[in-house]
C-alpha cells in the first residue's frame, strides 16, 4: 500500500494529480491511499497527529499564508523518511526543493512520464529505507517509524508499544519477534523491554536511564548481556 499526500489549495489542481495518479497506479496494480490538504497548516496539523502515516507528498509550492516550502521544512524537521515532491506552476523556484531534500519538482500540469519517473524513485527510495525505519501496523494502518527517533519497545501480553519522543505506537505482536526485526542497535533489557542502545544515557542499579528521562528496569537474567552490548554500541557509536 503507497500512502499518498496531495496538498493544493486548489481543489482542481488536486483532482487532476489524484486522478492522473490513480490511473498510473492502477495499470501497476499498487495500491494506494489518498490524503489531500487544501493548505500546509491543515497538513501539519494532521501530520502532527499522524507520523509516519505518508510515504510521499505532492506539495504545492504556491500555498497561500504559509508557502510550501515552509510547510516543507517543518514536515522534514519532523520526519527525515518522508518522500517529498514539489508541484508548481513556476520554474523560479526549481532548485529550492534540494534544501529539503525533495525527491523531485514537477511543473503543472505533472505529465504521465514525470509521475510515472517520480513514482519509481519513491518506491525504490522506500526500500531503500526498510533497514532505516520500523514498519508496523495497527488495525488497517501502518505506520514508519525511523530507527533512529524510537527510545523503546514495551510489551504486554500480545499488544507492544513503540515509544517516540513524540508519540506511542501500539500494535499485536511478540518483543522476540520485533528484537530479530530491529537487530543489534536494540537490546533487550527485561522480558517486557527493548531499548535502542543510543537513547540510553546510562545504566546502574539494575536500570537505565534514557536521554528523556525515562527509567526502565533491568532484569537480572539480562544485566549483563545488556551492559556488554550497551559498552559495544557505544565504542561502536
Amino acid at each position: 500500500m503507497l500512502r499518498i499526500g496531495i496538498c493544493d489549495d486548489l481543489a482542481d489542481a488536486r483532482l487532476v494529480l489524484r486522478s492522473t495518479l490513480e490511473r498510473i497506479l492502477d495499470t501497476r496494480n499498487v495500491p494506494a491511499q489518498y490524503f489531500e490538504f487544501s493548505s500546509g497548516e491543515t497538513l501539519l496539523q494532521w501530520y502532527g497527529r499522524h507520523a509516519g502515516e505518508l510515504d510521499l507528498l505532492f506539495l504545492d509550492m504556491e500555498l497561500r499564508e504559509m508557502d510550501g516550502m515552509e510547510t516543507a521544512r517543518r514536515l522534514r524537521a519532523a520526519d527525515e523518511g518522508l518522500q517529498l515532491v514539489f508541484v508548481t506552476g513556476y520554474a523560479d523556484h526549481v532548485f529550492d526543493g534540494y534544501s529539503v531534500g525533495a525527491l523531485g519538482y514537477l511543473m503543472k500540469p505533472p505529465r504521465n512520464e514525470q509521475l510515472e519517473s517520480v513514482l519509481d524513485r519513491a518506491q525504490a527510495a522506500l526500500v531503500r529505507q526498510l533497514d532505516q525505519a520500523y514498519i508496523c501496523r495497527s488495525g488497517e494502518t501502518y505506520y514508519r517509524i525511523p530507527m533512529g527517533k524510537i527510545l523503546y519497545f514495551a510489551s504486554d501480553r500480545r499488544q507492544v508499544e513503540c515509544v517516540t519522543p513524540d508519540r506511542t505506537y501500539t500494535f499485536y505482536g511478540k518483543l522476540d519477534a520485533v528484537a530479530a526485526d530491529v537487530g543489534s542497535r536494540f537490546v533487550r533489557i527485561h522480558q517486557r523491554y527493548l531499548v535502542r542502545a543510543g537513547a540510553v544515557a546510562r545504566l546502574e542499579s539494575g536500570e537505565v536511564t534514557l536521554q528523556d528521562g525515562t527509567r526502565l528496569p533491568v532484569s537480572r537474567s539480562c544485566q549483563q548481556s545488556a551492559l556488554l552490548a550497551l559498552t559495544r554500541a557505544e565504542l561502536e557509536g
